[in-house]
């Protein structure tokens, strides 16, 4: 006897919504394009297998990825076990019935077209403990509701309760599902032809460099390399970010004169210590990780990026960038002649540059995750001191000391009098 019936149960792939464990490598919305990729592997696998009705048991909204000739069942009851049990008796049609969920991609119909004979029971492990598939002659409640669902023995659980009612069960090959970024990566690199699996390679190498930029404060391990793969410096010092100001930091501030605005703040080490000295102080960064951070640490931070309106704009006593942010946006010159408009007239600019005085290259930059995950190209500079003074003169910004300490180099600036006179004139 042949499989009557193939029911695919599935959650409409919304962002937010599915594939949560994959977020920790990829965005809301790359990870539920994973799991529409792999809900569409699976359709194609069962659309493509002999049977007499094809279902889909879903929770949400039909989409484009839904091929013709399936029936759609709207998904019933409360908590997993219940949803499979409602599936099996809404889908009955009088012969066997397999259902699969749609976390394994690399099914085919090889694997769905199952001979019944001398089983009750059909059921198909997966590597991390539950099953990709259970099939039923007829529904039976007693077979599922109970079943503690996503553990890590959920697999063996069914199979003993299947067991215990007395079932001949019939055991489909193990399979590895698609639950974590190590199960994608390892999924597409096995069954390259996939949906999945080209959509997986085409991530890997387009990363938003503000998620990887987020996982390295979140304290994942990020490298910066050149566009040619040439590692650079590290960029992402989590370490040190994280840690309080030190002894290097405390002398930099020591220079401020308040209020202050931080220009790609970071996790807030250096609002923080500017708040504890008592001087009031304000980050900013496009990233929300590092306004999180920042705030925690109960210190203030705005999101948004340096060229947008800020808040004092023309009144800042001293607006910092620090740990190598001069780099920010790859043009050092349009940054610097942003800052001069921040500042107040008699305020200061401090930046801390490159300890290579001759460094100056505006080159993009790449992150790479220690998931295997490449950025897009980054626009970044980095620039040593003689770079730095030349595009801060064409903001008409002045050099006035230039100090290193423990390998690291740092320049403060004055605005030009005759800038700042020309000014105030034009406001009067």
């Amino acid at each position: 006897m042949r499989t009557d019936t193939l029911i695919v149960i599935a959650k409409e792939p919304v962002p937010g919504r599915v594939k949560t464990r994959l977020q920790t490598e990829f965005t809301p919305a790359e990870a539920a394009a994973l799991a529409r990729a792999s809900l569409a592997d699976t359709l194609a696998a069962v659309q493509s297998t002999p049977v007499r009705r094809q279902v889909l048991a879903l929770d949400g909204q039909t989409g484009p990825w839904l091929p013709m000739g399936f029936q759609v069942l709207q998904q019933r009851g409360d908590g997993l076990a219940e949803r499979l049990a409602e599936a099996f008796e809404d889908a009955y049609a009088g012969g066997p019935m397999l259902l699969v969920g749609m976390d394994t991609p690399q099914l085919t119909p090889e694997l769905l077209e199952v001979d019944w004979a001398g089983h009750d029971a059909v059921l198909g492990l997966t590597e991390d403990g539950g099953y990709w598939c259970l099939g039923l002659r007829q529904p039976d409640r007693r077979a599922l509701v109970g079943v503690p669902m996503s553990t890590d023995h959920t697999g063996a659980d069914q199979l003993a309760r299947l067991r215990l009612l007395g079932y001949k069960v019939l055991l489909l090959p193990t399979l590895r599902d698609m639950d974590t970024p190590d199960d994608a990566a390892a999924l597409a690199a096995l069954f390259p032809a996939l949906r999945m699996s080209r959509l997986h390679r085409r991530l890997q190498h387009s990363a938003s460099p503000g998620l990887l930029f987020e996982k390295a404060l979140a304290g994942a391990r990020v490298v910066a390399t050149g566009t040619d793969g040439q590692r650079l410096p590290s960029l992402c010092e989590v370490d040190r970010w994280q840690a309080p100001a030190d002894e290097v930091d405390r002398l930099a501030l020591s220079r401020c004169e308040g209020p202050v605005l931080d220009i790609g703040c970071g996790p807030g080490r250096i609002v923080t210590a500017l708040a504890e000295r008592g001087i009031p102080a304000l980050g900013v960064d496009i990233s929300a990780e590092a306004v999180l951070l920042t705030t925690n640490r109960g210190a203030p931070a705005l999101r948004r990026p340096v060229q947008e309106p800020l808040p004092g704009e023309g009144r800042w006593g001293s607006v910092i960038l620090m740990d190598g942010n001069i780099g920010i946006g790859g043009a050092p010159d349009l940054l610097l002649r942003r800052c001069a408009e921040l500042v107040r007239p008699d305020g200061m600019v401090l930046v801390e540059v490159d300890p290579d005085d001759d460094l100056d290259d505006d080159s993009p930059i790449v992150l790479h995750s220690n998931g295997g995950r490449r950025s897009r190209p980054l626009p970044w500079a980095r620039a040593g001191t003689r770079a730095v003074i030349r595009h801060a003169l064409a903001a008409d910004l002045l050099a006035t000391e230039d100090w290193r300490a423990a390998n690291r180099a740092f320049l403060t600036f004055r605005r030009s009098p005759v800038t700042t006179t020309l000014r105030q004139a034009t406001y009067r």
